[in-house]
């Protein structure tokens, strides 16, 4: 049986791949899944085209639903959320799916839980308007650390 040197082969949870600290914006172990996909650990082309994907998905999410926003579509609204969170969730982007969440319970006409019924139209939109903000930032905050991963700010 060969000797095991722990220092060398026993990685870390954390960072395991040498990852910065981001956070609570990314899940690391989340995130660590999709840089396993790459060939290329220098060059991480593969999980690079997936997180620069995201970035052209979630702009021109956004501005579907501001557009919804605009018409007061909440269905629309619900499944851009759901769409949005999807796809955040899968990179880790864990602040951006919570949110994301949240407008897809507004849009079905609940509370931010998804357990309550909230049948005002309008505060459900207002909801969503309130959550935006915030929603846009924290995607702003995990481009800027992603890019910054991929030495591409």
């Amino acid at each position: 049986m060969a000797a095991r040197h722990d220092s060398q082969e026993d990685p870390s949870e954390a960072g395991s791949v040498g990852l910065p600290d981001f956070g609570d914006h990314i899940d690391q172990m989340t995130f660590e899944q999709i840089l396993e996909m790459d060939d290329d650990e220098d060059e991480r082309d593969f999980s690079k085209s997936i997180v620069f994907g995201f970035f052209d998905q979630a702009e021109a999410t956004f501005k579907n639903m501001d557009a919804s926003l605009e018409n007061k579509d909440l269905a629309q609204l619900s499944s851009l959320g759901h769409f949005l969170k999807g796809s955040s969730a899968t990179l880790g982007l864990t602040k951006v799916k919570d949110s994301c969440e949240k407008i897809q319970h507004f849009g079905a006409s609940k509370d931010e839980s998804g357990t309550t019924d909230v049948p005002d139209k309008e505060l459900c939109l207002e909801r969503i308007r309130k959550t935006m903000g915030p929603l846009k930032r924290d995607y702003n905050e995990a481009e800027t650390l992603l890019k910054r991963f991929y030495h591409d700010s």
